[in-house]
């Protein structure tokens, strides 16, 4: 312990590289946080170059999770403001085509598994290295702390000892450029780690550690990292990962939550385990994948309708918002390109009290109605493509004096029209 707290004041002290602290919640990045904490605490610290923590919100975190994590990181900012401590607290999430229900309910991804982590990538890497790409173009250079350790795995023990490291125990990020990884409780056992969150409970910064510790006694150990490239330890192998997470047979932290007093939460559940079972079911799936190649393909249209639907009744269920209305929004612009011409999405979210903003509605008279109707009738042409041609002219294109308008509303209209052949093409095969 002291040899540690040792060496992050020496490594602190040793250049006006910023730090950039992961924090994921769990005991590991605790314990680290805590450490550096207290180190700028310490009388003998009297440097104050910044350090940044950086905690991952995928936006499908187990609710109790989230709200953990928010309460936690909203004390430290507090708390590091009243000492004028040099902390900067960051939350990174997926931007909104990157997010698990943009894929899934809008593109149609496969729900993830083990050989096709999609989530990964979309969800974690990137964010994070964004966020640490932006501190790293500010200041030059950093170093990454990460709560990693030897005794975690055999896999992740072979993984620390074939890097390089340098005289003060850094090593290059693989794939971060200008970011060196400082691991400094790689060297604790998992029992030394327990030992000193107990005996030091509650931690500088304010609040308690006991709902972190019950988490583990509910769950059964585990944590889902900040990932910050694809050879990272799936999060579908710890116990706290996104609540939606497919990757695992049995998800055991849910488990261990619902039968924990926590039973609030068995909605959530059960969706989870439903979505994972259609993900095999031939008739919920394209027969070309989006490259045009033969072979099971993104979830149908009717499937991804029938995923947000299901989704908006679970979260009127459990009473927590599961999906923004961003996402929504996303949604029904990929559907609107691919399939739909209904706007069936803002249809569906309306039918569960969410009114999305962007739900533009067109005012007729009654005299335009009229003739509307009366056109629809005579050309036996879809009400839907109608109002989605008079959307173009009135809302996207209201004017078209300015160079390339009159061109992109000719395109628009053609794409259109052949998005509501499609449509129809669609409906005559599934009769």
């Amino acid at each position: 312990m002291e040899s540690t707290k040792e060496n992050l004041i020496n490594n602190y002290l040793a250049d006006q590289r910023p730090w950039v602290v992961a924090f994921s919640g769990g005991k590991d990045s605790t314990l680290v946080l805590q450490l550096v904490y207290e180190m700028l605490l310490d009388k003998r610290v009297k440097v104050r170059k910044p350090i940044y923590i950086i905690s991952s919100d995928t936006l499908v975190e187990p609710p109790n999770i989230s709200s953990y994590l928010s309460k936690t990181l909203e004390l430290i900012k507090q708390n590091a403001q009243a000492l004028n401590l040099a902390i900067n607290v960051n939350i990174v999430t997926p931007s909104v085509e990157e997010r698990f229900w943009s894929k899934i309910i809008g593109k149609g991804y496969p729900t993830p598994t083990w050989w096709f982590r999609w989530c990964t990538s979309y969800m974690k890497i990137r964010p994070s290295r964004r966020a640490i790409a932006q501190i790293t173009r500010k200041h030059g250079s950093v170093i990454l702390l990460l709560g990693t350790r030897y005794s975690e795995s055999s896999s992740r023990l072979t993984k620390m000892k074939g890097r390089q490291y340098n005289e003060r125990g850094l090593n290059p990020h693989n794939d971060i450029p200008n970011a060196l990884v400082f691991s400094p409780i790689e060297n604790w056992k998992t029992d030394d780690v327990w030992e000193y969150l107990f005996k030091n409970n509650p931690p500088p910064w304010g609040g308690n550690h006991d709902f972190m510790l019950n988490l583990y006694r509910q769950a059964s150990g585990g944590e889902c990292p900040i990932i910050l490239n694809i050879n990272t330890p799936s999060c579908g192998g710890s116990r706290f990962g996104c609540w939606t997470c497919t990757v695992v047979k049995e998800d055991k932290a849910m488990k261990g939550f619902v039968e924990t007093g926590e039973g609030w939460m068995e909605p959530l559940q059960d969706f989870r385990s439903w979505i994972k079972g259609i993900r095999e079911d031939p008739s919920m799936r394209m027969n070309k994948r989006r490259n045009k190649t033969i072979g099971q393909g993104p979830f149908t249209p009717e499937a991804r309708k029938m995923i947000l639907l299901r989704l908006l009744k679970t979260e009127k269920e459990v009473k927590v918002r599961l999906i923004s209305d961003e996402e929504i929004s996303y949604i029904q612009t990929i559907w609107s390109k691919e399939f739909d011409l209904e706007f069936s999405a803002y249809k569906i979210s309306k039918k569960y009290g969410r009114e999305v903003i962007g739900m533009e509605n067109i005012e007729f008279s009654q005299e335009e109605q009229q003739i509307l109707d009366s056109l629809v009738s005579k050309y036996e042409v879809s009400p839907e493509l109608i109002y989605k041609l008079i959307e173009l002219v009135k809302i996207d294109y209201p004017n078209i004096d300015f160079h390339g308008a009159k061109a992109g509303l000719e395109r628009a209209i053609k794409e259109t029209i052949e998005l509501d052949i499609r449509q129809e093409e669609l409906v005559q095969l599934s009769l």
